[in-house]
């Protein structure tokens, strides 16, 4: 049977969370792909909702989401995932895993896909400070620049 660890990342408050699904939960998330939404309450997320964002197969092979199916394609990469750049535009063959989910990825990240039409929370208002006065600045004095007098 399938089995998934779940990283759900929650943008709103910033914190991400782990979560193990098998069977029943686990096909909910079969043959989706990259940038697809489900409904899973079963994930006890602040929203209900959440997007795949990618994640990864049994060998750390990571899932990209330009690569379609389910295999493994050796593909030349510039940027992005699976690949670490340390100087620009260097071209690599690596290997990455297809962008649908199958029964050998082992890890999905999701995110948690919050209502934009909902207000967001106002940010408390820090209290006035006490107005002190501060010594003022003395700038420093400018050199003016010496004109040398000619010699006659």
């Amino acid at each position: 049977m399938a089995e998934f660890k779940i990283v759900i990342s929650d943008p709103g408050t910033g914190k991400t969370s782990q979560k193990e699904v098998k069977d029943d939960d686990a096909k909910k998330f079969m043959g989706l792909k990259i940038g697809d939404k489900l409904k899973a309450p079963f994930l006890e997320a602040s929203s209900p909702e959440v997007e795949i964002t990618g994640g990864s197969d049994y060998c750390g092979f990571p899932m990209r989401k330009d690569v379609l199916g389910t295999g493994r394609k050796r593909v030349l990469i510039v940027s992005g995932v699976g690949t670490r750049n340390k100087q620009r535009g260097i071209k690599k063959r690596k290997t990455v895993c297809g962008n649908t989910v199958h029964s050998r990825i082992s890890q999905i990240n999701v995110r948690v896909v919050t209502d934009k039409k909902a207000p967001k929370k106002e940010k408390k208002a820090k209290p006035a400070e006490k107005e002190t006065k501060k010594p003022q600045e003395k700038e420093a004095p400018k050199k003016n620049p010496e004109k040398k007098e000619e010699k006659k």
